[in-house]
């Protein structure tokens, strides 16, 4: 099971439309569309999770596309980098 990140979404982008985007390279098993709290806009970006022959293909086909004006990048999550450590 991979986990993708979809960057440069729309912001009127909804959790089917993003979700009918990757099933048509294989099964979806989950989908997060980070949304503003207050206006419930998409924040531009979303994570994907679908198994690794399948995530690839999709991650191959997606990249680079055009979304209403938007360029997509996806590609495989990486890991967030360490923030500092705890104050003392």
């Amino acid at each position: 099971m991979l986990k993708i990140y979809a960057g440069s979404l729309p912001p009127d982008a909804t959790d089917e439309e993003v979700r009918q985007l990757f099933a048509a390279h294989g099964r979806v098993r989950s989908i997060d569309v980070a949304r503003d709290i207050f206006s419930g806009k998409c924040k531009g970006f979303a994570f994907i999770q679908m198994e690794g022959h399948e995530a690839r293909a999709a991650i191959s086909a997606l990249n680079g596309r055009e979304l209403r004006g938007s360029t997509l990048r996806v590609n495989e999550e990486r890991p967030r980098p360490a923030r500092g450590g705890r104050r003392r």
